[in-house]
């Protein structure tokens, strides 16, 4: 760096350069990354339950790379034949309603009977950044260190199909681990509850009274896809509201058609924060896992999602296939700037790149 200081008519006055500094990472350090497990490997150690080989199958699962995606499937596939006996339910409600402190109470009753569980949180990711909190493991403080419990928050980064079909997978690797109840906690109220719905068994609603007129705070699909509804924050000065509330969910259900297991949804009331009414809530789910059994609805329900999931893994990847498409991607780019200029129509533009591309 040049300094002014030692101008020759600054005579005298010069400014030393200055002590070279020290590197800030230290140059003997060597970074190794651990290698790929093999997938005998990965799958031999989800068969005996090891949380570490659990977590890096998942992460697979989430990874974007494509040969991250080719392993996972082959994980996936081994695994398939050691799934299916779980329990999946899936938890959702307005923002606020208490589902992650809910969920650790939840999970804390059912791990008294014995078994495992997991929890599968998606969480919302930054429109601007593409960033996630994932804070869910410190909301559920008490389950986050029980040693039969797995917690997993995932990013929904923008992609909600995709997530919903990784969380599909990880729920098939969880169960292969002997996990025998799961939760998917949803995003919030909105379209990612049609997605966790088409891949659990009971799917539970957890709202709050006083936060306005109930029967307006929740879409109407919402409430016609729940087994069951739960008003949270059912303690002090605040039961009478939601007891209320619980009587005007309760009469707008009978407006409902019947549900296509034959199931009446109840409506029940809870405090997740003192721990009230939690038994209760867990009857009406075993009455309901007895009732669909019974009927066979069990049965036809998880295979209707079997194959709704083979459709939907169609779609994406055809979708994937076109967009990663160089020569499509260049049309793209020209359509696009004609489109801006008002040169063509979308729906023309949009024609002739689809024609371009089912003719290669």
């Amino acid at each position: 760096m040049e300094h002014p200081e030692n101008d020759s008519q600054y005579t005298g006055l010069t400014v030393n350069s200055g002590v070279i500094q020290p590197p800030v990472v230290n140059p003997y350090l060597k970074r190794r990354r651990k290698p790929l497990p093999t997938v005998p490997e990965l799958v031999e150690g989800i068969l005996k339950g090891d949380i570490t080989m659990l977590s890096r199958a998942v992460t697979l699962v989430e990874s974007l790379a494509p040969e991250h995606y080719a392993l996972a499937q082959e994980v996936i596939e081994k695994c398939l034949p050691y799934s299916g006996k779980s329990r999946r339910i899936g938890i959702t409600g307005v923002p606020g309603a208490g589902k992650s402190t809910s969920i650790d109470v939840f999970g804390l009753h059912v791990l008294k009977s014995g078994g495992k569980l997991a929890v599968l949180a998606i969480d919302p990711s930054s429109e601007r950044t593409k960033g996630s909190i994932l804070g869910d493991k410190t909301r559920m403080e008490k389950l986050s260190v029980h040693p039969d419990a797995f917690i997993r928050p995932s990013p929904s980064a923008g992609s909600l199909g995709g997530v919903a079909r990784k969380t599909r997978e990880t729920i098939v690797l969880c169960e292969a681990a002997g996990f025998d109840n799961i939760f998917v906690e949803t995003v919030g109220v909105g379209q990612s509850e049609t997605a966790v719905h088409s891949m659990v068994d009971f799917f539970l609603l957890i709202q709050i009274a006083g936060a306005g007129d109930e029967l307006q705070g929740i879409k109407r699909g919402i409430m016609e896809m729940a087994d069951g509804i739960v008003i949270n924050k059912a303690d002090g000065d605040n039961i009478g509201p939601a007891q209320l509330a619980q009587a005007q969910y309760r009469s707008a259900l009978h407006l409902f058609p019947p549900t296509a297991s034959g199931w009446k949804p109840e409506v029940l009331t809870y405090s997740g924060y003192y721990e009230l009414g939690i038994p209760e809530i867990w009857e009406m789910i075993d009455r309901y896992f007895d009732f669909v059994k019974a009927n066979g609805y069990f049965e036809i329900k998880r295979n209707e999602q079997a194959r709704y999931w083979m459709y939907e893994t169609i779609n994406e990847q055809l979708k994937k296939h076109f967009y990663d498409n160089p020569e499509i991607q260049r049309m793209l780019a020209v359509n696009e700037a004609d489109v801006l200029a008002n040169r063509r129509s979308s729906f023309a533009a949009a024609s002739d790149v689809l024609n371009a591309y089912f003719k290669r």
